[in-house]
């Protein structure tokens, strides 16, 4: 679960970051109001969306106009240019050409720039440890920076059983060439971050830039906090932060009926039981020239209703034209999630190809089912044949819409 800006330097704030005053506001008058509680005299107006480049993204209204990030000088500067972000639609390269409509903006103090850094705290895969990642190119994407000066990012695994000490703080202060008071406030940046990640089960906690000013102090500049959604359980307080406007309806309501869905940009939907199934299943579409249009991960119990369920979020996306499911009979019986599809098929009045594939127990009578059901559902013998009959029936369909139009 992804939060705003503001709302993550309100958390990190309390386990020590050092941050920038701020207000939130919702309307031209409210920046007026948030402008004038800040001291000035440069204030910078933020939109609030999940999305990173916003000072480099531009407005769909005002496409040659100022970015999401915006730099005045008193508050009717601020009220003015709230008066045009606010309800526009913001986009970036995180957002894609769609966009993010900008609901609330983050009204904060200036800052005296004289370095940008980059550090970040995620857990790595290969590892199994919480990891510092830091470079002194910060406000660029950590992307950008590995793709032509990869030797600029450093990297510092945790130790578990120790946690962060003030060494591990000192020695990646030293290789991004910090010395004095600026390493010591740096280490305590760190020790923040990384106590805010243990005790709030995050994904990622993300601060560019991190800005040393002309004091020689620390300050972050922007902040982005993702959660570990299984973990979200443990912490009923951090569900109040979502902001449903900014999620993918679709996912939203893949999670009201325990389904795992990730929208992607293909056009062949996938529901599939298990992750490692789903996974290979996306991976097999694209060896046959095709591109998956989600991760969709149905669970064990493959009912009616979740597979209808499943079915209705697929066919929400106007970019899919065609489904493959691909199950694995152990908990459930292919019998049973073939009568399920079946079923599902009719009530959602299927209108792209579909493709099963069945394997465990009942699979022959599951195919069988399938196969006198009266509807156009085809029926696959394994995985490569799943993928090669779904890629060739939408392109296939693909063909005939093109000679009748």
């Amino acid at each position: 679960m992804n939060i705003h800006e503001y709302q993550a330097k309100t958390l990190l704030k309390g386990f020590g970051m050092p941050v920038l005053e701020g207000r939130v506001a919702r309307s031209p008058e409210e920046a007026l109001i948030a402008a004038r509680t800040l001291a000035g005299p440069v204030i910078v107006v933020k939109s609030q969306i999940h999305a990173g480049g916003r000072g480099a993204g531009r407005f769909k209204e005002d496409p040659n106009g100022k970015g999401g990030v915006r730099l005045v000088k008193s508050p009717d500067e601020a009220e003015e240019a709230a008066r045009a972000m606010l309800n526009s639609t913001l986009v970036t390269k995180q957002t894609g050409p769609a966009g993010r409509v900008v609901h609330r903006l983050y009204i904060e103090d200036g800052c005296d720039i004289a370095r940008e850094l980059y550090l970040s705290l995620l857990v790595d895969r290969s590892t199994g440890r919480v990891t510092i990642v830091a470079s002194e190119e910060g406000g660029m994407e950590i992307e950008e920076v590995a793709s032509h000066s990869p030797e600029k990012i450093i990297s510092q695994s945790i130790d578990p059983a120790t946690g962060f000490s003030g060494y591990v703080g000192r020695k990646v202060a030293r290789q991004l060439g910090l010395a004095g008071k600026t390493a010591a406030a740096f280490t305590r940046v760190v020790q923040s971050a990384y106590d805010a990640f243990v005790k709030l089960d995050c994904a990622i906690i993300e601060i560019n830039p991190l800005v040393v000013t002309g004091a020689g102090t620390l300050v972050a500049l922007d902040a982005k906090v993702s959660f570990d959604d299984n973990a979200l359980f443990r912490h009923p307080e951090l569900e109040e932060l979502r902001d449903e406007a900014e999620e993918d309806p679709k996912e939203l309501e893949a999670a009201r009926h325990g389904l795992s869905y990730i929208a992607l940009d293909g056009n062949i939907g996938c529901m599939v039981n298990g992750a490692g199934l789903a996974m290979a299943t996306m991976d097999i579409i694209k060896l046959e020239g095709a591109e998956p249009a989600n991760f969709l991960d149905v669970g064990g119990g493959a009912t009616k209703e979740r597979v209808v369920a499943a079915f209705k979020i697929l066919l929400s996306d106007p970019n899919v034209e065609g489904l493959l499911v691909n199950i694995f009979g152990g908990i459930m019986r292919c019998d049973i999630i073939a009568q399920a599809v079946i079923e599902a098929s009719r009530e959602v009045k299927l209108h792209v190809p579909l493709v099963v594939r069945l394997e465990g127990t009942n699979v022959e009578l599951g195919q069988k089912l399938i196969d006198e059901s009266g509807l156009p559902i085809i029926n696959a013998d394994d995985l490569s044949d799943a993928a090669r009959k779904i890629v060739a029936a939408v392109k296939s369909e693909t063909a005939k819409k093109g000679a009748r139009a």
